[in-house]
């Protein structure tokens, strides 16, 4: 009887010391898998048997595989990734909009200094066709960059509007396989069986939904939901939600759920960045630059207006009169006056009077935009930029050292070590060693027990 029960343990704890050694097999496999979380058989004592007076243990049991998780952690890990998310989507699109006003011959900055260089030296000689004509190509160099500024601010707009709806159509496409991925779990868990390997790829599919947009994970008996920070349903256990997109009066792209305008409320993930630029910062700027335009029209043409040109007839706009209400001033600036002997220099009529100059040039020192003068005005708005893509870059610093160090943590809790799945493979040797020891030792007893009644 005794050796009965002896075999029966030695054979199932043979059985479950190979299983072992699949495990760590496949652990060492995958050592180098993303978000692969490392898989540890759990091990209980075997029932006891009675016979007689005798109490006999019947070895060891399998009690199922466990995936090494940390639930918070891998929580904590999409909440940076979304921030992280929103930060690269930010940078990468006010890095783009901070081209446009670099210190070069061609931005604003640059035209609207040569205009007013040019207007200081046809103070020197107001009858000279040659530096008026020197004026009028630098007024039409200053107007031609507040429209090419604006243009391109337009069509980063149209491209960023562009990014939203791929965004959208990727989180779709995401939601779905997750939905796909819950209804294998599902079915698996109710076959008694291991999911392991389609929970790693559902986090890893979590993980880049959260590289896009705002995402909560809520675990239920009827599987795992996603929602946004607001609650809308992304995923609920075997079914997906998607999102569509649709143009606003504006004509850039709204993001909506079941009937519901979801774009004020992402706060994360990339979506969260290109909304941001895209409806706050390049409409700001775009403001921002019409004020400035209209400021300096206004105020040239005023200017002009008080003297007289180069036949002594009185001075009319400079530049064509910006809208009234001053929007889209940027994008329509243009010169009102193509002749140079239109330029009002004279402040009495007289060919070789410069008077007026000192009007026209007085407009670079005027508080004409918003209280402050055309450069001030304008290194505001360039600081402002700067300032925006320097705070970016910060926290993108930020949340990719935070990011880091929590995918560290997560590597120490779900990552395989190839020196303890080693020590592993050695303590299973030596534990089949002993078990192997004791079996013999006791048939040894045993034999000799039964022999001894022979002499």
């Amino acid at each position: 009887m005794i050796d009965t029960q002896m075999s029966r343990a030695l054979e199932r704890f043979l059985d479950l010391n190979a299983f072992r050694h699949g495990l760590i097999a496949s652990n060492l496999a995958n050592v180098d898998t993303p978000s692969y979380s490392r898989q540890r058989a759990n091990l209980i004592e075997g029932p006891v048997t009675t016979e007689g007076s005798l109490t006999f243990g019947t070895g060891v049991d399998f009690a199922g595989v466990t995936s090494l998780r940390d639930a918070i952690l891998e929580i904590r890990i999409r909440q940076e990734r979304q921030q992280q998310g929103a930060a690269n989507a930010f940078v990468q699109s006010m890095s783009q909009a901070q081209v446009m006003f670099s210190d070069s011959s061609g931005d604003i900055g640059s035209t609207m200094a040569a205009f007013f260089s040019s207007l200081q030296s046809l103070s020197t000689d107001p009858a000279s066709m040659s530096l008026r004509q020197g004026v009028l190509a630098a007024a039409g160099n200053l107007a031609s960059a507040f429209r090419t500024t604006s243009q391109n601010l337009n069509a980063q707009r149209s491209n960023l509007d562009l990014s939203v709806g791929e965004t959208v159509d990727q989180i779709n496409v995401l939601s779905s396989q997750i939905a796909n991925l819950n209804a294998q779990i599902t079915t698996m868990q109710n076959m008694h069986q291991e999911p392991s390997a389609f929970i790693d790829q559902r986090d890893v599919l979590i993980g880049k939904l959260a590289d896009l947009v705002d995402v909560s994970t809520i675990q239920s008996d009827k599987g795992l939901s996603l929602t946004t920070s607001n609650g809308t349903a992304l995923v609920a256990g075997d079914q997906s939600f998607k999102l569509d997109v649709q143009l606003d009066v504006s004509g850039v792209q709204h993001i909506f759920s079941q009937g519901n305008d979801l774009t004020a409320s992402i706060k994360g993930g990339a979506l969260a960045g290109y909304l941001q630029v895209r409806d706050q910062k390049i409409p700001s700027i775009q403001s921002s630059l019409d004020v400035l335009a209209a400021g300096i029209a206004n105020a040239v043409n005023a200017a002009n207006r008080k003297g007289f040109d180069l036949s002594g007839n009185p001075g009319g706009d400079f530049f064509v009169a910006p809208p009234s209400s001053g929007q889209g001033a940027a994008a329509t600036l243009s010169l009102q006056i193509t002749d140079p002997a239109l330029i009002a220099a004279s402040s009495d009529g007289s060919p070789g009077s410069n008077g007026n100059v000192a009007q026209l040039l007085a407009v670079h020192d005027q508080a004409i935009a918003g209280g402050k003068t055309p450069s001030e005005h304008y290194a505001n708005l360039v600081f402002g930029i700067g300032s925006d893509v320097a705070n970016g870059t910060a926290e993108q610093d930020a949340t990719g050292l935070v990011l880091g160090q929590l995918q560290d943590q997560r590597g120490s809790v779900s990552g395989v070590s190839l020196d303890e799945e080693a020590a592993n493979l050695l303590q299973y040797q030596r534990a089949y060693d002993a078990a192997a020891k004791v079996v013999t030792t006791i048939n040894d007893m045993l034999e000799a027990a039964v022999n001894l009644g022979r002499y």
